[in-house]
């Protein structure tokens, strides 16, 4: 298997710069769809920017009302230059840090994938169309994280993100079509003007918990976190993509677009509130756990997720507005961090930060290009993060419900991320000298210009807030809102509140960082005290489900007939009468009908033949008597106008019991009734799956007769199939799909019979 990083064999630069050269080709050819889209995109700004939105609809299942529509405002549009815009370095990143991997087309081929599922979900206006993207990034997200698939913990980490957010994706469907019954349509922009009825709705607190199950797995909020710090696993480029514009903002976006139908309620401002706090504050402890700076990088990725979680909670403007900034500032600075760690780790084979020293004067590119990314994650002026910052605290103290314990949260994490930041971007690059195997160097072109240009930007933002504003952040903070709304941003407020709260997470960062070691120290003696971790409890939960199917197997899957056939009667038998029982569904017969002598000899024909069936000493003679009630039965379908189902009838029974007699003719014979002790069981099991039935036809024919479907295939069968046979029209035309499915299981039963023909031919020969 070649290794992703591909470190073990150091080059010099010249040969480096030329092998990528090799294979990065047709890397370009992928990098031109995100570049074209960003541009795409673009162009859309202008009609955002007066307040206008794009909306593109198709009918996909008219019947059900659902549509693939999709729309562009303010929120979905900032999300898609996120997603188009980092995808493109990312792939220019990736086609020259896996150059040597032999999988590298298939590796592009996910990652766009990836991408156009992210931009499916947030441009997505319909909840069917956004559900079924959203599980196509739970999809394609498995296969990124477990790339690396000869390595046990990739293929773990990668079945933990599937279960997980899968698991929060079946919620989240259950929640969507509750959310579009309440609003009377599945059209998010449809829906938007519906808040009050929803809120207003009976079955509003089932919606919210659903999509919060839904938002908070897919954005690692506690106690779902640990799959994402596990999904480290993948290669840096898929680290950098996940954590900064793709399938973890995936539950932010969720809530955004949710806000103006499902906020303003108790619920769901200390649900969000408090899932957020705890949430970012407990990741950016376990941030300073961590040796391995992907992994520390990781976790203030969850940090970032709680804060963001935590301020969409509220209906303050200013608290909405730090929301979406630093949704921005967070995408920048992470996506270049992690580029960043990978050009480390490539250069020197480790990401320890133990052995991480000194590395500015042998990677000055990279260096730089951290420092600049690192600052705006601290929130240093005059980066992006500084405003992103001031507009959290500012947001914070702006929050009715809970100021304080809101700033307080964002104060703590801000300045534990303070912490990190020097910890991942300063502490590799200066004081000593690096304690590595390989001798660094720097890396080539392709791998510092990407964290180098959205560091940049993080500067660039941070001089000129104006450049996105307008254009991103005010239409953003009008979409959530559900009005519209004009925020400013600027680098210099003056000397207030969240300046002071600034200067004293600044102050709290760097102490933190100055001891951070026997921080790290002391919470790794802590956790080794702990009786268990988060992760411990997943293995423990995955252990216990395995250890239950086992159970479960051994208890049912015994290798008897017998057994089977009692299970699933026995099961029919209870859910038929406890259903009878709950709905209170049985009526006993108004009128019992007039029967001809005709049809009493044919029942008594089909009782006759079951009684038989059941006496019987021989396989053979119960199978005859079982064919004598079918032809009862085809009987009575000619006596009553069905001739095609009789004919059916005939057939399946003659071939049954031409098929089973030579089955059984091989077949010891039965056991006589004395030494079968369970006969009365059966019997019992007998009566009380066929009273059930019983019961059940005689209270659907007691209700009154619904002629819709009758009606629907009589007008639409010569008009929309051609057809006066409704019976031959309904099997070939309306279902076309599951006859064809009747005809491949018939075709492959046909096969697996000649099959076995064939080979008892040849044992004979």
């Amino acid at each position: 298997m070649v290794s992703l990083s591909a470190h073990s064999e150091p080059k010099t630069e010249a040969e480096e710069d030329k092998l990528p050269a090799q294979r990065f080709a047709p890397v370009w050819l992928a990098v031109l769809l995100p570049a074209a889209l960003t541009i795409g995109f673009c162009f859309a700004l202008p009609t955002i920017i007066h307040g206008g939105s794009i909306r593109i609809a198709y009918d996909w299942v008219p019947s059900l009302g659902v549509s693939l529509s999709f729309m562009v405002d303010g929120l979905s549009l900032t999300f898609a230059l996120l997603i188009t815009g980092i995808g493109t370095v990312i792939l220019i990143y990736s086609g020259s840090y896996l150059a040597c991997h032999p999988h590298l087309g298939r590796f592009i081929l996910y990652l766009l994938s990836f991408m156009v599922a992210m931009l499916g979900l947030v441009l997505a206006d319909n909840l069917i169309t956004f559900f079924v993207f959203w599980e196509l990034t739970t999809v394609i997200s498995y296969l990124l994280i477990g790339f690396d698939h000869a390595s046990s913990k990739a293929r773990r980490a990668a079945l933990q993100a599937l279960l997980l957010t899968g698991a929060g994706g079946l919620a989240l469907l259950a929640g969507l079509i509750l959310l579009g019954l309440a609003a009377g349509s599945f059209e998010f922009s449809a829906i938007i003007a519906q808040g009050d009825a929803v809120r207003a709705h009976d079955l509003y607190l089932p919606i919210l918990v659903l999509v919060l199950i839904g938002a908070f797995t897919k954005s690692a909020q506690v106690p779902f976190h640990i799959w994402l710090p596990n999904a480290m696993a993948a290669p840096t480029p898929v680290s950098a993509y996940l954590h900064s514009a793709t399938m973890v903002k995936a539950g932010i976006y969720l809530l955004a677009r949710s806000h103006p139908v499902l906020s303003g309620t108790e619920a769901w401002i200390w649900s969000l509130t408090l899932f957020g706090a705890v949430t970012a504050i407990w990741a950016s402890i376990l941030a300073l756990r961590q040796t391995d700076l992907k992994l520390a990088l990781a976790y203030t990725t969850v940090t970032a997720l709680g804060i963001l979680t935590m301020f969409l909670g509220s209906e303050a403007t200013i608290a909405v507005a730090a929301a979406v900034t630093f949704l921005i500032v967070h995408s920048l600075y992470k996506a270049a961090l992690f580029l960043v760690i990978g050009n480390i780790d490539h250069a020197t084979g480790t990401r320890d930060v133990g052995q991480l020293r000194g590395l500015a004067g042998f990677m000055p590119m990279t260096a730089i290009a951290a420092a600049a990314a690192a600052f705006s994650m601290a929130g240093f002026p005059p980066f992006l993060g500084f405003i992103g910052k001031e507009l959290k605290y500012e947001g914070a103290l702006a929050i009715a419900s809970e100021p304080l314990l809101v700033a307080g949260a964002a104060v703590l994490a801000n300045a534990l991320m303070v912490a990190v930041a020097g910890i991942v971007a300063w502490r590799p690059f200066y004081g000593g000298e690096p304690a590595t195997a390989t001798h660094p160097r720097e890396v080539p072109l392709r791998r510092w210009i990407g964290p180098a240009v959205l560091a940049a930007l993080g500067l660039t933002f941070g001089l000129a807030p104006s450049l996105i504003a307008d254009s991103l952040v005010q239409p953003a903070i009008s979409a959530i809102l559900g009005r519209k709304e004009t925020v400013k941003l600027a680098l210099w407020h003056g000397v207030n509140v969240p300046l002071l709260l600034s200067l004293l997470t600044f102050a709290l960062g760097l102490s933190i960082y100055a001891v951070h070691t026997r921080i790290r120290e002391r919470l790794t003696a802590l956790g080794a005290r702990l009786p268990f971790t988060g992760d411990a409890a997943w293995d423990r939960l995955i252990a216990g489900m395995r250890a239950l199917a086992t159970a479960q197997t051994g208890l049912l899957q015994t290798g008897l007939l017998r057994r089977y056939l009692l299970t699933v009667f026995a099961s029919f038998a209870l859910l038929i009468w406890a259903s009878l029982a709950v709905t209170d569904a049985w009526r006993p017969p108004s009128a019992w009908p007039d029967l001809l002598v005709k049809h009493w000899v044919v029942v008594a024909l089909i009782v006759a033949g079951a009684s038989m069936a059941v006496v019987a000493h021989s396989r053979l003679a119960a199978i005859c008597f079982l064919g004598v009630v079918g032809v009862g039965v085809a009987l009575l379908f000619i006596m009553f106008g069905a001739p095609d189902v009789a004919i059916t009838q005939l057939l399946v029974e003659t071939l049954v019991v031409v098929l089973v007699a030579v089955a059984m003719l091989r077949l010891p014979r039965l056991k006589p009734d004395s030494a079968r002790p369970n006969r009365h069981r059966d019997a019992a099991l007998a009566i009380a799956v066929g009273g059930a039935v019983t019961v059940t036809l005689i209270a659907v024919i007691e209700e009154p007769f619904d002629r819709s479907i009758t009606t629907f295939f009589e007008r639409a069968s010569v008009p929309e199939a051609f057809g006066r046979n409704i019976v031959n029209v309904i099997l070939v035309d309306f279902r076309a799909l599951d006859t064809f499915g009747e005809v491949a299981v018939v075709g492959v039963a046909a096969i697996a019979a000649l099959s076995l023909i064939r080979g008892a031919a040849r044992r004979r020969r």
